[in-house]
């Protein structure tokens, strides 16, 4: 009732004007670049998290997850491969032992310069076809709908 249903036909639907899909491919481009550049074979969420906990000194793993926009479980797995890595550590909270808190080990924090100018150059390569403010304004754009 008073609802309007608009049937688009095959040739109205460009695949290649769609966001979803144009989204997908400049993932995969950044992807490659990434990995082109990549520190420790750090994959982008564990580049991610050391990035989020030197910015926080120390943060509870929930925390943490929101911060580097994680589920639970994948937290949990991303900081038991950086552990592994002896690039962070974990303790039990003096407040609450039922809760880690997740900081970085010496090693972790000797990278994070490295992770920042490599964050840069990463950046500068998978923007490189965009001019000073098309690159402004694409990333004032994704702000927006995330």
């Amino acid at each position: 009732m008073g609802e309007t249903t608009s049937i688009l036909t095959e040739a109205e639907y460009v695949l290649d004007d769609q966001v979803g899909y144009l989204l997908r491919l400049a993932s995969q481009r950044h992807a490659v670049i990434f990995q082109k550049h990549s520190i420790d074979h750090l994959t982008p969420t564990q580049f991610t998290t050391l990035l989020r906990v030197s910015e926080n000194s120390e943060v509870s793993q929930n925390h943490l997850g929101r911060l580097a926009a994680m589920d639970v479980a994948t937290t949990k797995g991303v900081v038991d491969r950086l552990k592994a890595k002896g690039l962070m550590q974990s303790r039990p909270d003096r407040n609450d032992k039922r809760r880690s808190v997740i900081s970085l080990t010496l090693s972790g924090m000797a990278l994070i310069d490295d992770l920042r100018k490599i964050g840069h150059v990463i950046t500068d390569n998978t923007l490189s076809p965009l001019t000073a403010q098309e690159r402004q304004t694409l990333v004032n754009l994704l702000r927006k709908i995330i």
